[in-house]
């Protein structure tokens, strides 16, 4: 008789946290052109006033299952972009980045454009909200 040891198999599972997933469609869609910024709802602003560093998951939801993922996505865009341009170039650009990093395939994105700026307007409450950061740092150095 021959007595042959069979190794037991190896099971393996990958698996990614939602804020993975957003970090990485967050960083794609910013450098998109024509996308100002991906802005969160009134929790998100609120908690960017107390931090000195842009979250680059603000604005992106994203459902991660096994072998899918579904987005959910709000942003402000350049006055006078093309809105599906800017959407497809997202879309693509995303499905491809998530499908590369992860392997896993995205079936759904929402996209809802909440604001329209020009690159002037944006560019002012940008210095305005560093502004209102900087003296809030200062105001609580002073406590």
């Amino acid at each position: 008789m021959d007595a042959t040891v069979k190794a037991p198999e190896l099971t393996k599972k990958l698996t990614f946290e939602n804020s993975v997933i957003e970090k990485i469609a967050g960083l794609v869609c910013r450098s998109v052109d024509g996308v100002l910024s991906l802005d969160g709802g009134m929790m998100s602003e609120l908690a960017d006033r107390f931090s000195k560093t842009t979250d680059p998951t603000k604005g992106i939801d994203a459902e991660v299952g096994e072998k899918q993922v579904a987005l959910d996505m709000e942003a402000t865009i350049e006055y006078g972009a093309d809105a599906r341009q800017i959407f497809d170039e997202i879309c693509s650009r995303t499905q491809k980045a998530i499908k590369n990093y992860t392997g896993l395939d995205v079936v759904e994105i929402n996209l809802n454009i909440n604001d329209v700026l020009t690159k002037k307007e944006w560019e002012q409450q940008s210095s305005r909200k560093k502004d209102d950061i900087a003296n809030d740092v200062n105001d609580d150095r002073v406590e």
